[in-house]
């Protein structure tokens, strides 16, 4: 039996660290696999300055330019202090609870998803998928359609910065056993179906699909896009990406 009423439970909690002043040790993410496995993030994190950024997360921020889609931007982690440094930003996010608070801090944001952004935003020079939202794009054949429909949000020239991970590296018992369940079940193995909690609130379940560096490179090879920069960190990876044609 499920437990929980569906509802933004993503939203709820960086809401309440928000209001409550996002101090460490007070808010959690809680985020359920559905094997059971449960990660606790302290959503203090989602509100600290580049300063504090994970370096691969500043190593993204150097390279914005232009016009920005930040999507999946949340309560504007990335997207306030880019909009603070005056970048012209519009940012996207399924929650909306997420998207009020980033609107609080002044990002021009939308309850959207990568899939149908809203009509009218117009064309970027630079879309942002960090967070890990690299995973947004699904497996290979997904990530192919939605690089394709990307690539009518940017200029000619305009980039993609995105951050992802490596499943398979440095993965430890728990999650090798989730890899090979997933193989039992005819899913991608580095897929992903989570739900986020918060209180008596959990979210419907979502997929996101993690591929490895060079799997990643082989999808993007049947799209408008080319692989420009990497950088990678342990598990994790950033990587750059150019458009080079309609």
């Amino acid at each position: 039996m499920e437990h929980g009423t569906v509802g933004d439970a993503y939203g709820a909690t960086l809401a309440r660290s928000y209001r409550t002043g996002a101090r460490p040790g007070e808010n959690f993410e809680l985020i359920e696999r559905d094997d059971g496995f449960i990660s606790v993030t302290d959503a203090a994190g989602y509100f600290v300055p580049p300063a504090k950024w994970p370096r691969i997360d500043r190593w993204a921020y150097q390279r914005v330019s232009g016009r920005v889609l930040d999507i999946g931007c949340g309560a504007g982690r990335h997207a306030d202090p880019l909009t603070k440094a005056e970048f012209d930003l519009v940012g996207i996010d399924i929650s909306p609870l997420a998207v009020e608070v980033a609107r609080q801090r002044g990002v021009a944001a939308h309850v959207a998803d990568i899939i149908e952004p809203p009509a009218g935003l117009g064309t970027f020079d630079t879309l942002l998928l960090l967070g890990n939202n690299v995973g947004l794009l699904g497996g290979e054949q997904q990530t192919q359609i939605v690089l394709k429909q990307l690539g009518g949000l940017v200029r000619p020239g305009g980039q993609i910065i995105g951050v992802g991970m490596d499943p398979f590296l440095g993965a430890g018992p728990e999650h090798l056993a989730y890899h090979e369940r997933n193989r039992q079940l005819g899913r991608p193995a580095g897929l992903a179906r989570i739900r986020y909690r918060d209180r008596n609130l959990v979210t419907p379940w979502i997929d996101q699909i993690f591929l490895p560096l060079h799997e990643l490179a082989e999808a993007i090879d049947a799209t408008p896009w080319s692989v420009e920069e990497t950088y990678t960190e342990g598990a994790d990876y950033a990587v750059r990406l150019r458009f080079i044609g309609r």
